[in-house]
């Protein structure tokens, strides 16, 4: 691997196995399963094989705003997929998602189970699946469905482009952070002038779109992301922040956050989910941790 700013590209690439920074031991050039393993099955209808980063978030926060309906079909187990061990590569995932990738979901409701995978496709899924949170009226629909897919066009400029180069690259270079800092704030800018119009971000309603984008977006205003607050200056996007609180205040969006969480506070952290009951139990081990 070469960190030299005079770097030329060779004729053909060959695979360095230590390019990948933090993710070295995951990160590779070819796809499919490195071992054997099959998925875990639980007992509700919608089985989630997932862990909590923000694309993991917006399954279960959407998940977990259903049942707040009263949607009871939409109970789930939600699985903890260690990325950091592999085990996206397990035989088992890469039959629920080719890509490897985080989350996937197993609908078993039915007499065939039908895999889903994608985030964006996922929310999609369950939306129509359970008629809600997708508006049905056809300039609704599209415009909620073209803030989702600008959430699965967009993030990736701030996760894989900003996040990586500045928060985790094992080296800092000063073109690609300026490069995803400019890109990441244009895209706030976007966010925070359609906010400024509309109290969410496909109009009036609350939508998968919302769901789709707050983990990355509201999570990055928050403070929660590459620990880049003070360096993108977050406070300026105030409409943003306003969105980011107000979804926050839900008790859906805070139990779904919690699910298949690995960081932060452990009061925070719900490594599998399997019962609604489950959250109380952490409460009450937060209450019991604060007694002693």
């Amino acid at each position: 691997m070469s960190d030299r700013a005079d770097y030329v590209p060779p004729k053909v690439w060959t695979w360095d196995k230590e390019s990948g920074g933090r993710f070295a031991s995951i990160n590779r050039p070819i796809a499919g399963a490195t071992h054997e393993k099959a998925l875990p099955v639980g007992r509700h209808p919608l089985q989630l094989y997932s862990l909590g980063t923000p694309n993991g978030q917006k399954v279960t926060i959407l998940l977990e705003e259903l049942l707040a309906l009263g949607h009871t079909g939409a109970e789930y187990d939600a699985w903890l997929i260690r990325i950091g061990d592999g085990d996206q590569f397990g035989s088992g995932f890469v039959e629920a998602n080719p890509n490897s990738k985080i989350p996937a979901l197993v609908d078993r409701s039915g007499p065939t189970p039908i895999r889903v995978f994608e985030s964006g496709a996922i929310l999609t899924y369950l939306a129509e699946k359970f008629g809600a949170f997708l508006p049905t009226e056809p300039a609704a629909r599209a415009e909620t469905l073209s803030w989702l897919f600008w959430q699965m066009g967009s993030a990736p400029f701030l996760g894989g482009g900003f996040g990586h180069f500045y928060a985790y690259a094992p080296t800092k270079f000063e073109y690609p952070i300026n490069r995803y800092a400019m890109e990441s704030k244009r895209q706030l800018d976007v966010l925070d002038r359609r906010l400024a119009e509309h109290e969410f971000v496909a109009g009036d309603a609350y939508t998968i779109a919302d769901m789709a984008i707050w983990p990355w977006y509201g999570g990055l205003v928050k403070g929660w992301l590459y620990d880049a607050a003070e360096f993108l200056e977050v406070q300026s996007y105030r409409n943003v922040l306003r969105w980011a609180d107000q979804l926050l205040a839900r008790p859906a969006v805070q139990r779904g956050r919690k699910v298949n969480r690995l960081t932060g506070d452990p009061a925070d952290q719900l490594h599998e989910r399997h019962d609604a009951s489950d959250f109380d139990t952490k409460t009450q081990d937060k209450l019991a941790g604060a007694q002693a």
